[in-house]
């Protein structure tokens, strides 16, 4: 019997065609993406987003063939934890797609296991995204069943972090670091979350430093290591600066490597936005010699082993 359950928590991503409909109308009915208080009013005004942009967003699938690899990741990267850490039951849930934390906290207590531990799979904290996941699975939570641990954000960690320079190794291979610019590049939010005090902004640039130390003393040498920002939509909000295509125009007629700071896993926006479209852009607009985009540590061994140690450690 498992005395504890180790839940793994992101924001999900469409599997299917079907999905798409479901991962829009969750994401954008949720207070702490769109911010109005008034459920009705934020309904009508979800409604009309995704009226404007369900078309748009079903192409970009269409190019990944429908199917976002975030939820295909993460169960194997359950699958690896569960061999790795046999005390403990490793599973996962999403906040806007199938599985949800209903069922997924129906099947622990079924279990009877009592205590429970939130593991975010943002390494980076934000309202918008950790604290809104939280905050639904605290929604279908009986206080009286569970005792709840939260792991809410790691991007200081050494051990990550050094994770992810054996990313940005990996996708080099054998090519020389000192011919590319390394674009660091974050998920963008509204200027405005983080003028409410949002800590998004300060833990990216907190993370950006501490990689790019960790290269220095390993002695992996860019021509330049910037931080910037994807994934903005709307044209009326203020989003954080600069964004990543601006700096890949930047550095026109150069070769570019992308990391994507903001996540774990890949994504629709891994695999559709920096794997597809900013690399056409980057190719055909900006003449890029090379486009490289790093993967996330998704279900990798040492990945594994560091969730399964800072889960041991708290």
């Amino acid at each position: 019997m498992k005395k504890e359950a180790v839940i793994l928590f992101n924001m999900g991503g469409a599997s299917n065609y079907d999905e798409i409909k479901i991962f829009l109308t969750n994401l954008f009915n949720d207070v702490n993406v769109i911010n109005i208080k008034n459920k009705h009013i934020r309904k009508l005004v979800s409604f009309f987003i995704i009226l404007k942009i369900r078309k748009n967003v079903e192409s970009h699938y269409e190019r990944i063939n429908y199917n976002s690899p975030i939820k295909k990741y993460t169960e194997k990267l359950v699958e690896k934890l569960n061999e790795l850490d046999e005390n403990k039951y490793y599973t996962y849930v999403m906040n806007y797609t199938y599985p949800f934390a209903s069922d997924c906290l129906a099947d622990i207590k079924k279990q009877n296991i009592k205590n429970i531990t939130l593991f975010s799979m943002y390494p980076q904290y934000s309202v918008s995204t950790t604290n809104s996941s939280i905050e639904s699975i605290y929604a279908q939570i009986d206080k009286n069943d569970f005792n709840i641990k939260i792991i809410d954000r790691y991007y200081n960690n050494y051990q990550y972090n050094k994770i992810i320079v054996k990313k940005i190794q990996e996708k080099l291979k054998d090519k020389n670091s000192n011919e590319y610019i390394l674009i660091i590049s974050a998920h963008s939010l509204p200027q405005k979350l983080i003028d409410n005090g949002d800590p998004y902004q300060n833990e990216c640039e907190k993370n950006y430093k501490i990689i790019k130390e960790i290269l220095k003393t390993d002695d992996i040498n860019f021509k330049n290591i910037e931080l910037a920002y994807q994934s903005k939509f709307g044209r009326r909000t203020k989003w954080l600066e600069p964004s990543t295509l601006s700096i890949i125009e930047k550095y026109k007629n150069e070769n570019i490597i992308i990391y994507p700071l903001s996540f774990t896993i890949d994504n629709s926006e891994t695999h559709y936005e920096l794997n597809i479209e900013y690399r056409e852009k980057s190719i055909n607009e900006y003449n890029i010699k090379d486009f490289l985009v790093c993967d996330c540590p998704n279900f990798d061994d040492d990945f594994a082993e560091f969730i399964k140690n800072t889960v041991n450690k708290n």
